[in-house]
């Protein structure tokens, strides 16, 4: 056999030894690619994404698509050719697995903290959205979690209503956190509360509950030497009237602003897109402020190809987002829901020149 055949065969022996070996040699590594998009105006599962009822509502067109991003499982091991072809991916990336399940978290655990988000974010988006159309909206402080060795177990419930403490009223769960960590650990702190069933036939009735207890929780030092009582709390809000968000296996909080537009967008007379195809995603408060989200690439990668034309983009994400935007993408930044609202009244009128863009810097 001559040499030069001989060394190519020697050397593709080789590398299929080296291929193969790879394959059993695990990487401590997770993948993140493009998930599902569904546009929040329309039907998802066969049934409408948004329902609202006790309130007129109009016509839509267009696409106001909220993004996801699919992730490797908690018990997935990844092998090293996987993580090389990752790499070297335009539409996957490859994190360390301690990124996206960390502390050894579980997949079930993830999936309960997603949907706990989930929530709060349906929860905000009805709130923003309505506050953004001037429509009154009552706003709760409510007990969300009361941990295992809580001083507060047995005296706090989840769904109780927090009015006041010490004597204070609380208008967020921001005034929660002042008003006990001002206590030294060791003194008691007097909530002033709704019990929850209570708090929950008051909402169903669209009205707040007359009925008060009063109850006193000692305090202890957590692990920075502050006063606790071992609780977390959640915002809650009336409405005054139904809206339901129906999207089965989707969790986190970054559907919050796209959930919050197609809302608004339902319940006014101009179609906010025009007959445009946007997507988009940020977390949002129930003041309608617009955060960050993780897998920003991914997301604008499932958007662009799904058709849409238009990235609404979180601030914070923008450098990020701009490194890399996909071909016929436009991004757009924004801080608020009313800043999403005049770029969508801009995209529609074709005014692309006056939407605020994102850049790398």
């Amino acid at each position: 056999m001559p040499r030069r055949t001989s060394t190519m065969l020697a050397s593709t022996l080789m590398l299929i030894a080296l291929l193969c070996a790879g394959v059993f040699i695990k990487v401590p590594y997770s993948e993140m690619s493009p998930g599902p998009t569904v546009n929040t105006l329309g039907d998802h599962g066969g049934e409408p994404v948004l329902q609202i009822s006790g309130r007129k509502t109009y016509g839509t067109s267009g696409h106001l698509n909220m993004t996801t991003v699919r992730v490797t499982g908690a018990d997935y091991t990844m092998n090293l050719p996987e993580a090389v072809v990752g790499w070297l991916s335009h539409d996957r990336v490859v994190v360390p697995h301690e990124t996206l399940y960390p502390n050894g978290k579980t997949e079930e655990q993830s999936s309960q903290e997603n949907a706990v988000e989930f929530s709060g974010s349906q929860e905000n988006a009805k709130a923003a959205a309505l506050r953004e159309l001037k429509i009154p909206v009552q706003a709760r402080v409510l007990v969300a979690k009361v941990a295992k060795d809580s001083m507060a177990r047995g005296s706090l419930h989840v769904g109780d209503v927090i009015r006041s403490v010490d004597g204070k009223p609380v208008s967020d769960t921001d005034d929660v956190r002042k008003l006990v960590t001002a206590r030294k650990p060791g003194e008691k702190v007097e909530f002033t509360l709704v019990p929850a069933k209570e708090a929950a036939a008051a909402k169903k009735a669209r009205k707040e509950s007359k009925h008060t207890e009063q109850v006193t929780v000692k305090t202890r030092a957590n692990e920075d030497g502050e006063a606790v009582v071992g609780i977390e709390t959640g915002a809650d809000h009336i409405f005054p009237f139904d809206i339901d968000i129906k999207l089965a296996d989707v969790g986190g909080p970054s559907a919050g602003l796209m959930f919050a537009l197609g809302i608004v967008d339902k319940l006014t007379r101009e179609n906010l897109t025009g007959g445009k195809f946007v997507a988009g995603t940020g977390t949002i408060e129930d003041d309608g402020t617009v955060g960050p989200i993780g897998g920003i690439g991914m997301k604008t990668v499932g958007a662009r190809d799904k058709g849409a034309e238009f990235f609404l983009t979180p601030k914070d994400n923008c450098a990020a987002a701009a490194k890399d935007v996909p071909d016929g993408l436009t991004l757009v930044k924004v801080e608020t829901i009313a800043d999403a609202v005049d770029s969508l009244r801009d995209i529609r009128a074709d005014r692309t020149s006056d939407l605020p863009s994102c850049t790398e810097n």
